[in-house]
């Protein structure tokens, strides 16, 4: 009976501290001078190992509409020392870079979202922690769910 009660406990705290690491935002800490945390929390899903979560992070600035421009800059992930979890942080944005292509000098500018440049930056989908992502101020992070197709085809041997 004894064991059985211990067990009980052990279990009851283990659940406990877990959940309360996880609701809130302890383990992350704040931001620092200049930089801005943003966090996202994705639903639970039935099968989350068949989704992706991409990060944009970017800036909305008046350009062209012809061109395509990019920022320089990387997305970093981070271990959280002593917790484990991974955050991710943008230092610095820029500069803007895009294409060259003539455009009349007569025609206006229109707002545009300029991400940052290369790859998309892509992560495990896993709602039981949440994403948070440090950026500098005025930089927007947005986000996109990707997921896979149901059908699995066989590569050919060859």
């Amino acid at each position: 009976m004894m064991k059985a009660w211990i067990t009980t406990v052990l279990m009851f705290l283990f659940t406990v501290s877990a959940a309360r690491a996880v609701d809130n935002m302890e383990a992350f800490p704040p931001a620092e001078e200049g930089m801005v945390r943003h966090v996202l929390q994705l639903p639970k899903l039935a099968d989350e190992s068949a989704f992706m979560v991409e990060l944009i992070v970017g800036r909305t600035v008046k350009v062209d509409a012809q061109n395509k421009y990019f920022f320089g800059g990387d997305i970093e992930a981070e271990t959280i020392a002593g917790w484990g979890f991974t955050r991710y942080l943008v230092r610095q944005i820029g500069p803007m870079g895009g294409t060259l292509m003539a455009v009349d000098p007569d025609t206006p500018k229109v707002a545009r979202f300029i991400t940052l440049g290369g790859a998309p930056y892509l992560i495990r989908y896993n709602s039981r922690l949440p994403v948070v992502v440090y950026v500098p101020e005025g930089v927007e992070v947005r986000y996109r769910i990707w997921s896979a197709g149901a059908e699995v085809k066989p590569l050919s041997k060859g």
